[in-house]
């Protein structure tokens, strides 16, 4: 008999069927379901976020920083437009398409592009700084290729602009991009990464005044990322102001009178530590650097031997050589080891131990008291009167005169020289002191180191009859929005502890220097006004006879020159460096004498101007 056929069996496989692809689509409908719930309930906010970056943008406005201006209101530093290129990488579907692109267009390479996307992680909708101040060449080809860069775009932005390229730089200083560093500092903490703020001198010092505030718009854009309408904006606001105590005229005639020689200058108001000039050579261009240079050019830059970016008169640390005599004379008198009557004779050298100490002078000066060691530089006087103060007494005094100590001035990175003591080379070098490197310490040699900034403030606290200021370059800051002025704190003066008779009889021998017949600055003095100072020539390396010129320049002596005019009531305080310019009588003094002139040649009524000027030239 054949097989049977049973309708239910069938219909149990069809019922089975039909239970599994209902249970399929339940399934399916509960896993769309949850999968809606997680895009709508738990990340929504994320995807909103996103939705909304497609269409609607928040874009930081970069603030135009203030400008900075001299005492008589110059000009000195101020904004100027610029096209900067910029690009959106949550914009970009495909990178590297629109990187070989842009490379095509511009004179970056792709790997630059590459490397500077690289470094600015986070935000995709963040705009990155690819490159500033594009040529206008470059501006019109991005722009007549926008529908192929997308989340490309070029904004018009200030940048920085030093009105005299290379003047003042040191001081001026120069801004850039703040770096990954710089946003972890505490004063950082309100900027943003890609914000440019100040770097080096006043404009770091001043950076929170000069920064001002970022504005910001909102924007709607493309689908390629490209603005298409300004929903809002708030404005940015406009950094304050700042006056400078620099006056940009006796600061040309400073820069023009170092010309291309290696040193620095700086000149002061001795009654109130105001910096009316500060040279550092050689110098910089603070606008290149301001606009960005490449790693291999800034290597250079720092690795240059000349040291382009020192500031010679914060930075520099040199032997001071003969200046140091002021204060071993200060300390002579107040300590009452000598007389300003109390006479030696100098045989052009003095024998120590095993050691013979010349003087600068063969055949030495005769017969010498502290008024004419000074006029003359006689180094035997000094000698035997370091002796006798011993190197702790010596380094008291040229503490109390600011050596040895940060001077305060309102720039970063100040060095603080030298002073030895018998503890110091205990501590630092494990060795004691030996009584001969006294007389080398008692005439600026050895051991001891300044800056041109602290030989300035000493000789401006002789001028000014026993006060030592604080140098300061700051005069007023003028606020962007209400134009009110608010003048710069009084510079922190502090009375030295030393007679005014010791400081009156200083100053005579200092005048002396320069209008005595035999003094060292003799050929300096001017026709102009009185000038008191004191030469210095500090030695590089040690040499026993031989002719300065057999020398090499690299080893040759630094040439100073510390002065203040009118010696009667002094006005300005000037202190002149050239390095390994020999003699400060003949390299360094007649760069103060022409510098003086200026000054004072300008509050010369305009009728006797011109024939003061010639007779100041002659």
């Amino acid at each position: 008999m054949g097989e049977r056929y049973f309708p239910q069996e069938k219909n149990r496989g069809l019922e089975r069927r039909i239970y599994w692809f209902f249970a399929a689509l339940v399934g399916g409908l509960a896993l769309l379901l949850l999968r809606a719930w997680q895009l709508q309930i738990v990340q929504g906010t994320y995807y909103d976020g996103l939705s909304e970056n497609n269409r609607l943008r928040i874009v930081e406005i970069p603030p135009p920083r203030g400008r900075i201006y001299d005492r008589n209101g110059a000009l000195l530093v101020n904004n100027v437009p610029s096209f900067n290129l910029y690009m959106v990488p949550g914009d970009m579907p495909d990178p590297s398409r629109v990187i070989t692109r842009l490379a095509g267009l511009t004179d970056l390479s792709q790997q630059k592009i590459t490397d500077r996307l690289k470094k600015k992680k986070g935000d995709p909708f963040r705009p990155i700084k690819i490159k500033e101040d594009l040529l206008m060449e470059e501006f019109a080809r991005i722009e007549g290729h926008g529908l192929e860069l997308p989340g490309v775009k070029v904004e018009v932005e200030f940048k920085r602009h030093a009105l005299s390229g290379s003047l003042a730089a040191h001081l001026l200083g120069y801004v850039g991009e703040i770096s990954q560093k710089q946003l972890a500092l505490e004063q950082y903490q309100s900027v943003k990464g890609g914000a440019i703020i100040g770097q080096y001198g006043v404009e770091q010092t001043y950076d929170s005044v000069l920064r001002g505030l970022p504005g910001e718009k909102k924007i709607e854009v493309d689908v390629l990322g490209h603005e298409r309408t300004v929903i809002h904006i708030t404005p940015p606001r406009r950094g304050d102001d700042i006056f400078l105590n620099l006056d940009l005229n006796l600061q040309k005639t400073a820069e023009e009178a170092l010309s291309d020689r290696p040193g620095a200058i700086v000149v002061i108001n001795p009654n109130n530590g105001e910096i009316l000039s500060m040279v550092s050579h050689p110098s910089f261009d603070p606008n290149l650097l301001s606009k960005g240079v490449s790693s291999k050019a800034w290597t250079e830059l720092i690795n240059n031997k000349e040291r382009p970016l020192t500031n010679r008169v914060i930075h520099g640390q040199y032997p001071p050589g003969s200046i140091f005599k002021i204060i071993l004379s200060a300390a002579l008198l107040e300590t009452e080891t000598a007389r300003p009557s109390d006479e030696i004779e100098c045989k052009g050298f003095i024998r120590f131990g095993k050691r013979t100490f010349r003087d600068w002078k063969r055949g030495g000066h005769g017969l010498v008291n502290m008024h004419r060691s000074l006029v003359e530089s006689c180094d035997v006087y000094y000698y035997e009167m370091g002796r006798e103060l011993g190197v702790d007494t010596i380094a008291k005094f040229a503490h109390l005169f600011g050596l040895g100590e940060s001077t305060g001035i309102d720039l970063g990175f100040e060095k603080k020289g030298l002073i030895p003591t018998k503890a110091w080379k205990k501590k630092s070098l494990k060795e004691p002191w030996y009584p001969g490197e006294t007389l080398s310490v008692a005439i600026g040699q050895g051991f001891v180191s300044a800056t041109p900034l602290q030989l300035v403030t000493m000789i401006g606290a002789v001028a000014s009859d026993g006060v030592w200021y604080t140098p300061h370059l700051l005069k007023k800051i003028r606020e962007s929005i209400t134009g009110r002025s608010t003048d710069a704190e009084p510079a922190k003066g502090r009375d030295l502890p030393i007679s005014k008779k010791t400081l009156r009889s200083i100053r005579e021998a200092l005048a002396g220097v320069v209008l005595e017949r035999h003094g060292t600055a003799s050929k300096s003095r001017s026709d102009l006004v009185s000038i008191a100072g004191k030469t210095g020539t500090a030695q590089v390396i040690g040499r026993k006879g031989g002719n300065f010129e057999d020398i090499p320049e690299a080893f040759q002596d630094h040439a100073w020159f510390v002065a203040f005019a009118p010696v009667e009531n002094p006005e300005i305080a000037v202190v002149v460096l050239v390095e390994h310019g020999g003699h400060g009588g003949s390299a360094a003094a007649p760069l103060a004498r022409e510098i003086i002139d200026s000054y004072f040649i300008r509050k010369v009524p305009p009728s006797n101007a011109s024939e003061l000027a010639l007779r100041a030239r002659d």
